[in-house]
């Protein structure tokens, strides 16, 4: 391997930690199990699985593979992250267990050099995941869950 490919692979590398730790950043100030490190780790796995393939192999076709095996392996350990209390009847995860899943996308989109798209998915997910704790999504989740039991009682 060239030495220019494997600075452009670690450049990428770099953008992959840096979108990864931003988007974990919310969840590592509010004490979430998955934080910087959870977040900037499958975003940079993603992006190096992919960059390495995309230069070893000229074929879409097999990139292509490598990128369903990332959303598989990353969609398994979601499924790890989530878990539900039967007595309580609530589930817990979901939020973390999707927002990693999108994360593992934006490492492919840098490998792939969609800069672009990385960023505004990583802001995206940022967003996302800042919501509960903005006053005026907070309201407006609120009345909606006071018009959906009101909903509820009159069926």
């Amino acid at each position: 391997m060239d030495v220019t490919v494997e600075l452009i692979i670690v450049s990428k590398l770099i953008i992959s930690f840096l979108l990864g730790a931003f988007i974990g950043l919310d969840r590592e100030k509010h004490g979430h199990d998955a934080g910087i490190r959870t977040y900037a780790a499958v975003c940079i796995g993603a992006t190096l699985f992919t960059a390495i393939t995309a230069h070893l192999v000229k074929s879409p076709a097999d990139t292509s593979r490598v990128i369903a095996n990332i959303v598989t392996g990353v969609g398994f350990l979601g499924a790890g992250i989530i878990y539900r209390n039967s007595s309580a009847g609530t589930s817990h995860g979901l939020t973390t267990a999707a927002t990693v899943w999108c994360t593992s996308a934006v490492g492919v989109a840098v490998a792939l050099n969609m800069f672009i798209i990385a960023i505004i998915s990583a802001f995206a997910l940022c967003f996302l995941l800042s919501l509960h704790h903005q006053k005026w999504y907070i309201k407006w989740k609120e009345k909606m869950i006071r018009k959906h039991g009101e909903d509820n009682e009159n069926d």
